[in-house]
């Protein structure tokens, strides 16, 4: 981000002062402050939401629960609040065991997410929206990544659970509440076959975030088919995401969100 960006978004009331000054530190000299190492496994982007507008996600699969649980207290001990995706309840016990005082913990055992929040903490709304749906029962877990990372960034969202083509007229009154909220985007996760994603951008006139899940048997399961079938889509407007990859998903519908919120202000004040 340039100077002059960070000029504007304090201007316009999207930075903050201590936002804008931890940027600029990362413009000089004093880049190293930006960065907390934990005893050599980990250096901890710690402004990225400042930076980027996306926070960084501590994905505990594959880390040992003590390293995943220090990393997170440490990280929502510095920056305010900290995501851990696909948790274990080895790692739920591990957070707990060293968990301090200041901070306190949300579980959401449908997303594998844990979020620790330094108290009274609250994440800084923006006037965008997003709208969510999944498929099936069975994909809730990768939408609710979606939902939990896009209202981390401030984003507004709607859910619609099992709207799939099944039975596509569950679909139309909630996708109806949707458009009439005006939402910038939509994240739409199917497994099976995957064809939600393209019935959705057939019916609205904005961006579609397509997302695999790993649901599925035979000839083209565990998500296969399904990213297959959205990557061949016939309907313009869908981008899709990897198998799985809620969070990505929720980042791109939400960064299109905070676009769109930004422009709209921008219109309003008569820039």
């Amino acid at each position: 981000m340039q100077l002059k960006e960070i000029l504007e978004k304090i201007a316009c009331k999207e930075l903050s002062i201590e936002e804008a000054e931890k940027l600029l530190q990362l413009k000089g000299d004093l880049i190293s402050t930006a960065i907390e190492e934990v005893n050599d496994i980990a250096k901890l982007d710690l402004y990225r939401q400042a930076r980027t507008g996306i926070p960084e996600v501590i994905l505990a699969e594959e880390k040992r629960p003590e390293d995943a649980a220090l990393l997170a207290v440490k990280m929502a001990s510095k920056s305010g609040y900290t995501i851990l995706s696909r948790i274990s309840d080895k790692v739920i016990d591990e957070v707990k065991t060293i968990l301090p005082d200041s901070l306190e913990l949300e579980i959401n055992e449908r997303a594998r997410m844990l979020i620790l929040k330094k108290k009274g903490y609250e994440y800084k709304k923006v006037p965008g929206k997003i709208g969510i749906f999944a498929a099936g029962t069975s994909d809730i877990p990768v939408a609710e990544e979606s939902r939990i990372i896009a209202e981390a960034m401030g984003v507004s969202t709607y859910t619609a659970y099992d709207v799939g083509i099944a039975g596509l007229h569950r679909l139309l009154p909630h996708l109806k509440t949707m458009l009439d909220e005006d939402v910038d985007a939509l994240v739409v996760v199917a497994g099976m076959e995957g064809a939600l994603p393209s019935v959705v951008a057939g019916l609205v006139d904005i961006p579609v975030v397509g997302v695999p899940s790993p649901v599925g048997y035979g000839l083209g399961g565990k998500g296969l088919a399904a990213l297959n079938s959205m990557l061949q889509s016939c309907a313009p407007g869908v981008m899709v995401v990897n198998i799985d990859n809620g969070i990505g998903a929720g980042t791109a519908a939400a960064l299109i969100a905070l676009k769109v919120a930004k422009a709209r202000e921008k219109f309003n004040q008569g820039i």
